[in-house]
Protein backbone atom coordinates (compact mmCIF):
# COMPACT_ATOMS: atom_id res chain seq x y z
CA UNK A 1 0.00 0.00 0.00
CA UNK A 2 1.15 3.55 -0.58
CA UNK A 3 0.87 5.98 2.02
CA UNK A 4 1.72 9.73 2.46
CA UNK A 5 1.81 11.40 5.90
CA UNK A 6 2.41 14.57 7.49
CA UNK A 7 2.04 16.34 10.79
CA UNK A 8 2.17 19.55 11.88
CA UNK A 9 4.56 19.86 15.20
CA UNK A 10 2.07 19.30 17.57
CA UNK A 11 1.96 15.65 15.63
CA UNK A 12 5.32 15.78 14.70
CA UNK A 13 6.55 12.70 17.69
CA UNK A 14 3.22 10.86 16.74
CA UNK A 15 4.13 10.78 13.00
CA UNK A 16 7.39 9.62 13.91
CA UNK A 17 5.63 6.88 15.60
CA UNK A 18 3.53 5.77 12.64
CA UNK A 19 5.76 6.19 9.96
CA UNK A 20 8.55 3.71 11.74
CA UNK A 21 5.66 1.01 12.36
CA UNK A 22 4.65 1.74 8.85
CA UNK A 23 7.44 1.90 6.76
CA UNK A 24 8.55 -1.81 8.12
CA UNK A 25 5.38 -2.58 5.44
CA UNK A 26 4.18 -0.77 3.37
CA UNK A 27 5.76 2.41 1.17
CA UNK A 28 5.14 5.59 2.60
CA UNK A 29 5.62 9.06 2.07
CA UNK A 30 6.83 11.75 4.89
CA UNK A 31 6.06 15.01 3.33
CA UNK A 32 6.71 16.84 6.97
CA UNK A 33 7.06 18.21 9.43
CA UNK A 34 10.54 17.22 10.27
CA UNK A 35 10.73 18.71 13.95
CA UNK A 36 8.58 19.94 16.45
CA UNK A 37 8.94 24.06 16.14
CA UNK A 38 6.18 25.66 15.45
CA UNK A 39 4.56 25.63 11.64
CA UNK A 40 0.91 25.96 10.14
CA UNK A 41 -1.03 22.65 10.09
CA UNK A 42 -3.31 23.86 6.85
CA UNK A 43 -0.02 23.91 4.55
CA UNK A 44 1.21 20.36 5.69
CA UNK A 45 -2.77 19.18 5.06
CA UNK A 46 -3.18 21.00 1.76
CA UNK A 47 0.12 20.00 0.19
CA UNK A 48 -0.86 16.25 1.17
CA UNK A 49 -4.14 16.37 0.01
CA UNK A 50 -2.88 17.94 -3.29
CA UNK A 51 -1.19 14.74 -3.63
CA UNK A 52 -3.79 12.10 -2.60
CA UNK A 53 -4.03 10.77 -6.53
CA UNK A 54 -0.63 9.26 -6.42
CA UNK A 55 -1.12 7.53 -2.88
CA UNK A 56 -4.10 4.47 -1.70
CA UNK A 57 -4.27 6.15 2.10
CA UNK A 58 -3.25 9.53 3.69
CA UNK A 59 -2.26 9.93 7.47
CA UNK A 60 -2.92 13.64 9.00
CA UNK A 61 -1.32 14.33 12.46
CA UNK A 62 -2.13 17.34 14.44
CA UNK A 63 -2.10 17.88 18.33
CA UNK A 64 -6.17 17.60 18.38
CA UNK A 65 -6.62 16.13 14.65
CA UNK A 66 -9.57 18.59 14.29
CA UNK A 67 -7.44 21.07 12.22
CA UNK A 68 -6.08 18.48 9.67
CA UNK A 69 -9.45 16.88 9.13
CA UNK A 70 -10.98 20.66 8.38
CA UNK A 71 -7.97 21.43 5.96
CA UNK A 72 -8.46 18.08 4.35
CA UNK A 73 -11.84 17.84 3.57
CA UNK A 74 -11.65 21.08 1.35
CA UNK A 75 -10.16 19.49 -1.11
CA UNK A 76 -12.43 17.35 -3.93
CA UNK A 77 -12.21 13.58 -3.34
CA UNK A 78 -10.95 13.12 -0.08
CA UNK A 79 -13.19 11.84 3.20
CA UNK A 80 -10.56 12.80 6.13
CA UNK A 81 -11.50 11.03 9.21
CA UNK A 82 -10.82 12.29 13.02
CA UNK A 83 -10.10 8.73 14.44
CA UNK A 84 -9.53 8.65 18.04
CA UNK A 85 -10.05 4.74 18.80
CA UNK A 86 -10.23 1.54 16.61
CA UNK A 87 -13.68 1.68 16.36
CA UNK A 88 -14.10 5.24 15.03
CA UNK A 89 -11.39 4.24 12.45
CA UNK A 90 -12.99 0.70 11.75
CA UNK A 91 -16.72 2.38 11.12
CA UNK A 92 -14.54 5.70 9.22
CA UNK A 93 -13.26 2.81 6.34
CA UNK A 94 -16.22 0.77 6.48
CA UNK A 95 -19.40 3.47 6.45
CA UNK A 96 -17.76 6.59 4.94
CA UNK A 97 -14.60 5.40 3.03
CA UNK A 98 -12.20 7.49 4.44
CA UNK A 99 -9.30 7.96 2.48
CA UNK A 100 -7.38 10.27 4.77
CA UNK A 101 -7.16 9.24 8.09
CA UNK A 102 -6.58 12.36 11.09
CA UNK A 103 -4.82 11.67 14.56
CA UNK A 104 -5.02 13.40 17.49
CA UNK A 105 -1.11 12.82 18.22
CA UNK A 106 -1.56 14.77 21.58
CA UNK A 107 -4.29 12.89 23.00
CA UNK A 108 -3.33 8.75 22.07
CA UNK A 109 -0.43 6.40 23.45
CA UNK A 110 2.44 4.75 20.89
CA UNK A 111 0.25 1.81 20.98
CA UNK A 112 -3.20 4.06 20.32
CA UNK A 113 -1.46 5.17 17.07
CA UNK A 114 -0.67 2.14 16.01
CA UNK A 115 -3.97 0.14 16.64
CA UNK A 116 -5.80 2.82 15.00
CA UNK A 117 -3.43 3.00 12.35
CA UNK A 118 -3.59 -0.73 11.40
CA UNK A 119 -7.25 -0.76 11.62
CA UNK A 120 -7.74 1.97 9.40
CA UNK A 121 -5.25 -0.03 7.06
CA UNK A 122 -6.98 -3.43 7.05
CA UNK A 123 -10.65 -2.12 6.86
CA UNK A 124 -12.47 -2.33 3.37
CA UNK A 125 -15.64 0.14 2.36
CA UNK A 126 -18.74 -1.91 3.00
CA UNK A 127 -20.51 -0.16 0.10
CA UNK A 128 -23.95 -1.03 -0.48
CA UNK A 129 -26.40 1.20 1.69
CA UNK A 130 -23.14 3.23 2.12
CA UNK A 131 -22.12 3.78 -1.26
CA UNK A 132 -25.22 6.50 -1.75
CA UNK A 133 -24.64 8.71 1.08
CA UNK A 134 -20.76 8.99 0.19
CA UNK A 135 -21.66 9.65 -3.14
CA UNK A 136 -23.64 13.10 -1.50
CA UNK A 137 -20.54 13.74 0.01
CA UNK A 138 -19.22 15.96 -2.94
CA UNK A 139 -21.42 19.36 -3.10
Amino acid sequence: MKIIIASDHGGFLAKETVFNHLSKSHTIKDVGCHTDESVDYPDFAHFLCDHMDNYDIGILICGSGQGMAMSANRHKNVRAALCWSKDIAKLSKEHNNANVLCLPGRFLSDEDLVEIVDTFLSTEFEGGRHEKRVSKIEC
